[in-house]
């Protein structure tokens, strides 16, 4: 008995061969999402912790202007510290030849013998030796970047004095896994071309920054189940005295902030992607074994008849599922075990792990089949049930015929004018109300999927246009090494070529609403400045108030704040004032938690004459050689930033994973309308073969013919485009959500091309699949179909 199902089983398998590979299609697509995405993730996960835990990456990180050695003993005797490692970190600038522009570089003083905590891993080469003060080791993205090997020269202006630096190593650092150079939330991208961290001699290098005894960076490792929050507080009461810029926990360092907030991402779309597939799948199956049960009512009947139970047929029923899901999990296993080795090469160049190794844990495999597994037996079981509650006797008789009504077309007297093959498509809708919707929907999802990946390059032209092109409108920037005074800025307005000067002065803050706060930088900005705006989505500029902050609105939900309110802010440098400032307006902007007050008023609230700690120019292009020049001679000069140069960075940065994002998850849209239209197609002909072969007996032609059964499919492919296209953005929105609002908040702008092209590519699939059908229709075996019985 076994052994006859089995054979028949095999036999449905293969007769309905085409629906099968579909759905198992639409299955593999479900499955290769989740293992690309999961795998990737966890492979990327395992790098991280394994590559923190070797190199000992601290657990807090403070800055201080200057502070004597004997305060770190204080600072390791705070409850909870297991480690405290003092050291020397410094801004520096790096004219390299083949940069018109001098990089900028961080210069971090270490023990003999390397540190203690985020240990140095060395590539190539070796470490500085002890006493050296004309040796370093380099980051590598740098290096790679100019070609800089071990025992190449290097020249870094240090604290005002240019010195020739023998590169001695080219090594990594868990403090720069992607190498930032600014605060969480300041930087767009990383710049493997200008920015660069040496590791020095501490005690060689000390005396050029007059820190000879002692230290201006701490780090710490804490004991298991320390409350980070109470070190933090802690070492910022000891460094206050002595310039300190506030301590931050691991999670706002600004690379592992920015590590995080990837893998956190990776982690949220790994879980919706997979969910729209499998939807889908159990959809299809549904509908293709609600089918294959119609038309083997007579089969059902005689297997019961001849003693077999209910139990063992919806069983039989329920292996033609698994063996499809088999099907789709071989191939979506494959398939998303390559996609995950190709997407985790994609982080490769922003994720500087010393191993980078794939792993494809069983566990996520297992996983993916599982659910795609219960997703196609919960969409199966409506019609197994069926099979097992049929009465053998009620089976032996065909169904009886539908009853069809007329339309409301049809009974004012319109339904002439659609004529006899549109007339039939209408009432055949009309007939299964249900199944026409569950269609729209399925294909739906398809064209969501589409948009979903191609929105994204309509997103990053509107962060150019509003980021670069609206609020940030100089063509060069200027940081200095400490803020100066405006007779830099002068004299840098005298530069031939300088068309115009604007001076920005940012000051970093711990802002307070109650027990709620944060760190970040405020800017002053020159007011009415042309150069440096404030620009919210859609491209509304918001005026700086003269005597009060304009908060991001992200940093505002942070605090809890409103416009009004007043706030505490405490200035993390100098005589690190607290002042209670009143929040003047609120902006939309789409990076970081900003902050922003009138140049003046900043000035004013710090009781300090005019400084700048940045420049911004307009200038003249046919100058700029010489602009170079000058500013390359500058001791106070820390780094030059072109906008043209961000643009290009952001741009080549996000163009290779958007690109491959796109196409996969196009394919991917493509493969569920296509399995949606196709299988609808080939149930209708299935089970209305006799109706069309009747209709051909009758004199309709072969075209006539088509369009009752591929018009309906047509109405389902249209009807679904538009509520597809909807779908899209509301997914878009969803996965959009997913990205830490601190770093950034992307409006979902999805542009016309994007509707367009989800929208034509669906209608080249739903075609592919039609044309396929139209071929079976039109090898219709009239004889045989009209001699089967009903």
């Amino acid at each position: 008995m076994v052994a006859a199902l089995d054979r028949k089983l095999l036999r449905d398998a293969w007769r309905m061969r085409g629906q099968a590979l579909t759905i198992a299609a639409v299955i593999a697509c479900g499955i290769a999402s989740y293992v690309t995405l999961r795998s990737a993730y966890s492979s990327l996960l395992g790098a991280r912790d394994a590559y923190y835990e070797t190199q000992r990456f601290a657990d807090v990180f403070a800055h201080a202007k200057r502070a004597p050695e004997y305060v770190a003993s204080r600072i390791d005797a705070v409850p909870g510290v297991a480690l405290t490692e003092v050291r020397l970190v410094e801004t520096v600038m790096i004219p390299v030849e083949d940069l018109a522009e001098p990089a900028a570089g961080r210069l971090i003083g270490i023990a003999p013998g390397g540190p203690l905590l985020n240990a140095i891993f060395v590539r190539r080469g070796r470490l500085p030796e002890p006493g050296r003060a004309d040796e370093a080791a380099i980051l590598e993205t740098f290096a790679r970047a100019h070609r800089l090997e071990p025992g190449d020269t290097l020249p870094v202006v240090i604290n005002g004095v240019r010195r020739n630096v023998k590169v001695t190593g080219i090594a990594l650092s868990p403090e720069y896994v992607m190498a930032v150079g600014g605060s969480a939330g300041q930087e767009f991208a990383p710049d493997d071309r200008r920015f660069c961290v040496l590791w020095m001699d501490r005690d060689a290098i000390a005396p050029a920054f007059d820190m000879k005894g002692a230290f201006d960076d701490v780090t710490l490792r804490l004991q298991p189940g320390t409350t980070r929050q109470g070190v933090i507080e802690a070492v910022d009461s000891i460094l206050a005295p002595y310039g300190g810029l506030g301590a931050v926990g691991r999670d706002r360092q600004p690379s592992a902030f920015f590590v995080d907030n990837e893998l956190r991402q990776l982690g949220s779309y790994a879980t919706i992607a997979p969910i729209i597939f499998l939807a889908v799948a159990g959809f299809l199956v549904n509908l293709v074994l609600s089918r294959v049960i119609h038309l083997q009512r007579s089969q059902i009947a005689t297997l019961k008849a001849i003693g077999y139970r209910g139990r063992e047929i919806g069983t039989h029923y329920l292996q033609l599922v698994l063996l499809i899901v088999a099907l789709g999990a071989a191939a979506g296993t494959g398939l998303g075990a390559w996609l995950g080795a190709g997407m985790l090469r994609l982080y490769q160049p922003y994720f500087h792990f010393p191993a980078f190794d794939y792993r494809l844990e069983t566990r996520v495999v297992l996983v993916g089949v599982l659910a795609s597994a219960l997703a196609a037996c919960a969409g199966s079981m409506a019609a197994v049930w069926r099979a097992v509650r049929l009465p053998a006797a009620e089976a032996m008789q065909p169904e009886a015929p539908p009853t069809y009504r007329r339309s409301i077309l049809e009974r004012v007297g319109l339904g002439r004018l659609l004529g006899g093959s549109a007339t039939m498509v209408l009432r055949e809708l009309r007939r299964r109300p249900l199944r026409a919707a569950l269609s729209c929907l399925g294909i739906a999802f398809g064209v969501a999927v589409i948009v979903v990946g191609a929105f994204s390059r309509g997103a990053l032209d509107t962060i150019i246009h509003i980021q670069f092109e609206q609020a940030q409108r100089e063509d060069m920037s200027i940081a200095f090494t400490e803020p100066l005074d405006d007779r830099v800025s002068g004299s840098i307005a005298h530069l031939p070529g300088v068309l115009w000067v604007e001076e920005v002065h940012a000051v970093p803050v711990r802002i307070r609403n109650g027990h709620r706060f944060r760190e970040t930088v405020v800017s002053g900005l020159a007011p009415g400045g042309s150069l440096r705006r404030v620009v919210e989505w859609p491209g509304r500029v918001v005026e700086v108030p003269p005597d009060g902050l304009l908060l991001g609105d992200a940093l505002a939900s942070t605090l809890g704040v409103r416009a009004g309110d007043e706030v505490l802010l405490e200035v993390l440098e100098g005589e690190r004032q607290t002042r209670a400032v009143r929040v003047g307006a609120l902006s939309h902007e789409m990076f970081g938690l900003t902050a922003y007050m009138s140049l003046s008023a900043l000035h004013a609230l710090l009781g300090t004459s005019a400084a700048a700690s940045s420049v911004l120019l307009a200038i003249d292009g046919r100058f700029e050689e010489a602009i170079d020049a000058e500013l390359k001679r500058m001791p106070r000069v820390a780094a030059v930033v072109r906008r043209r140069d961000v643009i290009r960075q952001f741009r080549e940065q996000s163009a290779e994973s958007m690109i491959t994002t796109s196409i996969v998850l196009t394919l991917f849209g493509c493969a569920i309308a296509a399995a949606v239209v196709y299988n609808n197609a080939r149930i209708a002909l299935s089970m209305r073969s006799r109706d069309l072969a009747s209709l051909r007996v009758l004199g309709f032609t072969r075209r006539e013919i088509s369009a009752v059964l591929l018009g309906e499919l047509a109405v389902y492919v249209l009807v679904a485009i538009g509520p597809g296209l909807a779908l899209g953005k509301g997914l878009a929105v969803v996965m959009m959500s997913s990205v830490n609002q601190e770093l950034y908040r992307i409006p979902v702008l999805v542009t016309q091309a994007t509707y367009g092209f989800a929208a034509a590519v669906t209608l080249a699939a739903a075609i592919a699949s039609t044309v396929v059908v139209r071929r079976q229709l039109d090898k219709l075996d009239l004889i045989a179909v009209l001699k089967a019985r009903e």
